[in-house]
Parts: structure tokens; C-alpha cells; sequence
């Protein structure tokens, strides 16, 4: 929750509805259970990674959407997406011409006297927001990568076997 004065107006954060329509099959009790096989862990992978790029969408469409219209639009510091090479897109702090990234923007821009103080409360809330959504599409995209490296091991385990059984006791 927001610890402000509440007048947030022009930032609208996200809400359980937004996640609603968010496959629940790979939430945390999807990682408790005794996986059979490989097959149950690919599987698995595939829904967290999944998961994780529903959870790029709504950070695409509801925070950046608004932290790129007015009155963001016309601050020194913008929220943008980064992409990795792993497949993962962070929401990240920018300036302008695109030289600077980080929170430490974003602490300037909220520190600095030509921010109106009428958008101080947005701004907080935008970057509560961001911390949470970024560290989700982060999970969520450990977990599949954990799972798609577990399922390898299993495969070898199973090889391994495989070849033993194979041979004449």
C-alpha cells in the first residue's frame, strides 16, 4: 500500500482485477507438488513463462501506458521498458536522451524543485509499482528457468538409468 496522502489522481495502480485474469496454475502452489517427469517440468517452465509475459503486458499496458502520457510525458525522467536477452522486459527510469537509466532518476525527479508537488504522490506510486512488477516478471522467469534446468538433470538421470537397465545383469 501507498504510505502517502492518498491524493494520487493521475496514476492509477493496479489492482486485483488486473491480475484476475492471470493463469493461477503456475502460482506458487504449482511449484509444490511431486513432479513426475521432465515432461510435468516443462510443462511447468512453459506456464511460468507464460505467466511472466502476462505479467509484461499489464506493465505495458496499464503503468507505461500512463507514465508516458501527460503530464509524465513532460518530466526529465521517463519510465521505459528495458528487454534482456533472457526475454524479460524491466521497466526502468530514462532520461530524455536516453544516456542515464536507474532509480537514482527517479530520486532526483521526485526531489527536484520542478516537479510539481502535486505529482510527487504519482510518481511514488509509479515506482512502488514498478518495484513490484518488476520483481514478479523476475520470478516468475527464475522459476521457469529453474524448472526447465531441473527437467534437464531429470533427463540425464533418466538416461543414466536407461543405459544401466539396458545392460545384462
Amino acid at each position: 500500500m501507498m504510505a502517502s496522502t492518498g491524493t494520487s489522481s493521475r496514476f492509477a495502480l493496479l489492482e486485483h482485477a488486473d491480475f484476475r485474469r492471470l493463469k493461477h496454475a503456475a502460482y506458487l502452489k504449482g511449484l509444490l507438488r511431486p513432479f513426475k517427469g521432465k515432461g510435468e517440468l516443462d510443462l511447468w517452465a512453459s506456464e511460468c513463462f507464460a505467466l511472466r509475459d502476462d505479467l509484461i503486458d499489464i506493465a505495458t499496458e496499464h503503468v507505461l501506458a500512463q507514465a508516458q502520457a501527460h503530464p509524465f510525458s513532460r518530466l526529465s525522467a521517463h519510465l521505459a521498458q528495458q528487454k534482456t536477452g533472457a526475454g524479460t522486459t524491466f521497466l526502468r527510469w530514462r532520461n530524455a536522451d536516453r544516456s542515464l537509466m536507474g532509480v537514482g532518476l527517479w530520486e532526483r525527479l521526485i526531489q527536484s524543485p520542478s516537479t510539481p508537488g502535486w505529482l510527487v504522490d504519482d510518481l511514488y506510486a509509479m515506482e512502488r509499482q514498478r518495484v513490484v512488477l518488476n520483481m514478479q516478471v523476475s520470478l516468475t522467469h527464475h522459476f521457469a528457468r529453474c524448472a526447465l534446468d531441473c527437467a534437464s538433470k531429470l533427463a540425464s538421470a533418466d538416461a543414466a538409468y536407461q543405459q544401466r537397465m539396458d545392460r545384462p545383469r
